[in-house]
């Protein structure tokens, strides 16, 4: 998974960029709404967690242009205003969930996982893709009962594929979020990726549209 973070709290920035890292989670870390991507960088990221009080700017502004703009990406609003408005303007902004400071990291983790199963209609941790299970959080792969031997990189691939089933997931936005905090893996690099996880799940169960990208189907 990989997290925007837009908090210009210094101490809570670097706490929770410390504590997602230690849960196997990328994260990059904004403090300005100057500093935040377009919509269509947002795409390359898994869920956003926006702090509504920042220096040069207001969350809700910033939440109302990216889904204006047609940003569909996951989003949690970590805030210390608890009043019922403020929840109400935020979930009705286009907001997935909102979390109260202070909170413990458990919590946010919880309904990260929660946010992004509602986005990959899912309906519990396993998610399932016809015969085809995947467990998230221990990074576990399942063909009709049996653990499938995936390499962390093959498991990552599977994993940002099984987010849109039965949908095509362009080569770029797939490169890009197999190396979410580097140069985007090399087309030739990701070929060979998916030609491994087509030997362990079945040819059949990633389709190519030529030119554009791979799309997991339920088989």
């Amino acid at each position: 998974m990989h997290i925007l973070l837009i908090e210009d709290d210094l101490d809570l920035g670097r706490a929770l960029h410390q504590a997602l890292k230690a849960e196997g989670i990328s994260c990059e870390w904004r403090r300005r709404v100057t500093d935040a991507p377009t919509k269509a960088e947002l795409d390359s990221f898994d869920c956003v967690l926006l702090d509504l009080t920042l220096p040069d700017g207001s969350g809700f502004e910033l939440l109302a242009r990216w889904r204006q703009g047609g940003a569909l990406t996951p989003l949690i609003v970590i805030t210390a205003r608890s009043g019922l408005e403020d929840r109400l303007q935020g979930l009705d902004g286009g907001a997935d969930d909102f979390i109260i400071k202070p909170f413990a990291m458990p919590e946010l983790m919880s309904r990260l996982r929660a946010v992004q199963r509602r986005y990959s209609q899912q309906a519990s941790q396993v998610w399932r893709c016809g015969a085809l299970e995947l467990l998230p959080r221990g990074s576990v792969a399942r063909l009709d009962g049996v653990v499938l031997d995936l390499s962390p990189r093959e498991f990552s691939l599977l994993l940002e594929l099984a987010r849109q089933p039965g949908q095509v997931v362009p080569k770029d936005l797939l490169a890009q979020r197999m190396e979410p905090l580097g140069e985007a893996l090399d087309f030739t690099v990701l070929e060979v990726h998916v030609s491994n996880v087509r030997k362990k799940i079945g040819a059949g169960r990633i389709k190519t549209l030529r030119g554009v990208g791979y799309m997991l189907v339920a088989v």
